[in-house]
């Protein structure tokens, strides 16, 4: 019987493909054995030690290029290595975790772009029978928020809560809704707008602008997209939130101009 192992004995006993075992030849990993009278390579003890190193460090996720220099290293940088291998891995993991999250919230709706706090506002606008109309709108402009001025999401889903949490306040939205139905001129809207503002004015919950976010050149844009988000469709709510809009101003509120 000849002296070592063929090549694809030497892969069935460490649990690899024979095609594995050359791709580690190639790359430098494995030594390529001298070929006996036969012209085969044969395999000994000692390659099959390195063989078996080397896919263990390959399934523990040391990328490949890294392999033959952790097998050469000594104890210490070994180690070392591991400990950075094994901080990459956690990165991964932590990435991969995060994506897996995502997936599932993409099969939950909104929980796919906003966090569990808006979605808590947007059950409770449900729960207070606003019009499933109202709430796709204003989920469409926490989705804008959270996107073109994250900054100011948590103050603006704070005003939220507080007013939602106040039934004078959710008539007064009510009543807002109702004015959809109404002609721009109509002077009801007036006595909205003043009535809107007087109560943000009183609750002292609305958003402030950090100063970092007021001096981008881009804010009012950004702002403008949020904040009349769909008034395009609805000539009525356009006005009664420009009139409040500058009701706030006047009062000494930073509200950014389109």
């Amino acid at each position: 019987m000849a002296d070592g192992l063929t090549i694809g004995q030497a892969a069935e006993f460490v649990g690899v493909t024979i095609k594995t075992v050359r791709h580690y030849h190639r790359l430098g990993l494995l030594a390529e054995p001298a070929r006996d009278a036969s012209g085969y390579r044969r395999y000994g003890s000692a390659d099959l030690l390195r063989l078996v190193q080397a896919r263990t460090l390959a399934g523990a996720g040391v990328p490949l290029a890294e392999v033959g220099e952790l097998l050469d290293s000594d104890p210490e940088q070994f180690t070392a290595a591991l400990d950075d291998v094994h901080h990459r891995l956690t990165e991964q993991i932590e990435d991969l975790t995060a994506r897996r999250d995502t997936l599932h919230r993409l099969a939950h709706g909104d929980r796919a772009l906003l966090p569990d706090r808006a979605c808590a506002v947007l059950d409770q606008l449900a729960a207070l029978d606003f019009s499933p109309d109202y709430v796709a709108t204003q989920r469409e402009a926490l989705v804008l928020t959270r996107a073109l001025v994250p900054e100011v999401l948590d103050t603006f889903l704070t005003r939220l809560e507080h007013g939602l949490d106040d039934p004078e306040f959710v008539e007064l939205t009510k009543r807002g809704l109702d004015a959809r139905s109404w002609a721009p001129g109509d002077p009801r809207i007036d006595e909205l707008a003043t009535a809107f503002a007087d109560r943000l004015l009183a609750d002292g919950a609305l958003p402030t602008l950090p100063t970092a976010t007021r001096n981008r050149p881009s804010t009012a844009t950004r702002y403008g997209l949020v904040n009349h988000h769909r008034e395009d469709q609805e000539p009525s709510i356009a006005r009664l939130n420009t009139l409040v809009e500058a009701h706030l101003r006047a009062a000494g509120i930073d509200i950014p101009h389109r």
